[in-house]
C-alpha cells in the first residue's frame, strides 16, 4: 500500500486557541476536521512542506518552532499515512482565507472535541490534551 508522508500545522492565535479547518465534502475524509497541511514533496523537509501548503491553502505565514511536536502513522482504506504536525503561531491578527476547505474553527484546547477530526489528527489531538498545561508554552518542546 502506498505511503504518503504529509505535514500539519498546529496554528496557535494570540488568545491561545487552535485553528481546526474541515475537508470539502467531495473529497477523501470530507467533513472532517484537520490540521492544515498537506503533502511533502520530493525534495521537501516537512518546514520546507508546511510553509508552502499554509500560502498555497490559506495565503498564511506564520512562524513555526524548528521541531516536529508529534508524529502519527495511520492506515486509510485510501492508503498509509505519516504525518507530522508542528506547532505554529499566528503572527498578528492576519486573516485566514480559505482556498482548499469548507469551515475553520479557533478551538480553546477545552473544546478540541467539540469537532470530528481525522483519524490521523485524534492521537494528536489527544497528546495536546494530555499536555495542556505545557503545550501553550512557546518554543517548549514537549
Amino acid at each position: 500500500m502506498k505511503k504518503t508522508n504529509v505535514v500539519g500545522a498546529i496554528i496557535i492565535n494570540k488568545d491561545n486557541k487552535i485553528l481546526s479547518v474541515q475537508r470539502p465534502l467531495d473529497k477523501n475524509l470530507g467533513g472532517y476536521y484537520e490540521f492544515v497541511g498537506g503533502k511533502i514533496e520530493e525534495n521537501e523537509d516537512e518546514f520546507t512542506a508546511l510553509k508552502r501548503e499554509l500560502i498555497e491553502e490559506l495565503d498564511l505565514v506564520v512562524e513555526m518552532e524548528d521541531s516536529i511536536y508529534d508524529r502519527v502513522e495511520y492506515q486509510y482504506d485510501f492508503g498509509f499515512v505519516i504525518l507530522s504536525v508542528i506547532k505554529c503561531y499566528l503572527l498578528e491578527d492576519q486573516p485566514i482565507i480559505l482556498k482548499e476547505h469548507t469551515d475553520m474553527k479557533w478551538l480553546s484546547i477545552n473544546q478540541l472535541d467539540d469537532v470530528v477530526w481525522a483519524p490521523a489528527d485524534v492521537p494528536i489531538i489527544e497528546k495536546i490534551i494530555e499536555d495542556k498545561e505545557i503545550f501553550l508554552n512557546k518554543n517548549n518542546k514537549s
